[in-house]
């Protein structure tokens, strides 16, 4: 049985009764590397819902996720927009997986830099969620923006 949608604009939203069981089947894994509060080695990333939707984040990478020296390895970065992607499909209710990240890197991310993640639901297109994500300086210079296509995961 399908859940009735409500469009707004081209993101369509699940109806309200059937949000709390999406919600509750999208639990976050204490132990992600990303963003799990119980993982040792883990990021412990906490995103906040953003006032316009979406999530956001402020994060301070540390030196231990360096790959050149000063400079943080593209493949955190990945990681961490990824995940601010996968947090604003959980925002709005959905379970899905990632099914496909690009990302443009505009300039270096350093260590110890102060930076904010920031994602939000772009469109949402039968099993397709189309995500956008973007990682800036708190001056609000670009380091890297992502865009990410989640798939739902059926229901059973």
């Amino acid at each position: 049985m399908q859940p009735q949608m409500h469009h707004q604009s081209s993101i369509t939203t699940p109806d309200p009764v059937r949000s709390a069981d999406r919600r509750a089947a999208a639990r976050l894994n204490p132990s992600c590397f990303a963003c799990g509060a119980e993982n040792p080695r883990g990021l412990h990333l906490q995103f906040t819902p953003a006032p316009a939707g979406g999530v956001s984040l402020e994060w301070t990478p540390p030196e231990t996720l360096e790959s050149f020296r000063g400079i943080i390895h593209g493949g955190i970065v990945t990681t961490v927009l990824d995940e601010a992607m996968s947090h604003a499909v959980v925002e709005s209710h959905w379970k899905a997986l990632t099914a496909e990240v690009r990302v443009r890197f505009h300039q270096s991310v350093h260590a110890g830099e102060r930076l904010r993640v920031s994602a939000r639901v772009v469109e949402r297109r039968k099993r397709r969620i189309l995500t956008e994500a973007t990682m800036k300086t708190l001056a609000g210079e670009q380091r890297a923006h992502a865009w990410g296509t989640f798939l739902l995961v059926p229901e059973h």
